[in-house]
């Protein structure tokens, strides 16, 4: 793959073909001017041209190209059976004669077969209500807890029973009076 010469490279950045970088099998770039060589070689810049003279990959690609089209004009179509029209009348006449189906099941059909793009608006809606929803009611439940009451040591909530009943403190005075 040789490179393209000065006067080569200075057409090409006139004609919007830039210096093109070699790859293993073929010029980076090139892929698309081979196809216009190929469809509308009077279109392409002289630059290419001369490129693919000098380039053994791109002859190679081109030509390749070449066989491909060569093999695509070639090919026959299949010919379509010729009931199809005739089954196809048949079973359009059936539809249009058949029952209308429920609401339900239009709207199933609807959904499943139907584009999506009415879909999302109402997936983001029913998404938006479950979170409003679920927000609330872990808000319900967080705010209707009772406040967490802190532990206290034994000796503290002994104190505190003492201090509140006169009668155990009367007995406990009582003794230690009749012990002096």
């Amino acid at each position: 793959m040789d490179a393209p010469d000065a006067s080569a490279q200075e057409i090409g950045s006139r004609s919007g073909v830039f210096a093109m970088k070699q790859s293993n099998s073929m010029c980076a770039g090139m892929e698309t001017r081979l196809a216009d060589l190929l469809l509308e070689p009077k279109a392409v810049p002289a630059a290419v041209k001369t490129h693919v003279a000098a380039c053994d990959g791109c002859s190679r690609e081109l030509e390749e190209l070449r066989s491909t089209m060569a093999l695509m004009d070639g090919w026959k179509a299949p010919e379509p059976n010729p009931y199809f029209m005739t089954r196809f009348a048949v079973r359009f006449r059936e539809e249009k004669q058949a029952a209308p189906a429920g609401f339900l099941e239009r709207l199933r059909a609807r959904l499943m077969y139907g584009p999506a793009l009415h879909v999302q608006p109402l997936a983001a809606t029913t998404l938006s209500v479950l979170l409003l929803l679920g927000g609330g009611a872990y808000l319900n439940v967080y705010w209707e807890q009772p406040p967490a009451i802190p532990a206290q040591t034994a000796v503290v909530h002994d104190l505190q029973t003492l201090d509140n009943n006169a009668q155990l403190l009367d007995q406990l005075e009582s003794i230690s009076g009749d012990q002096n």
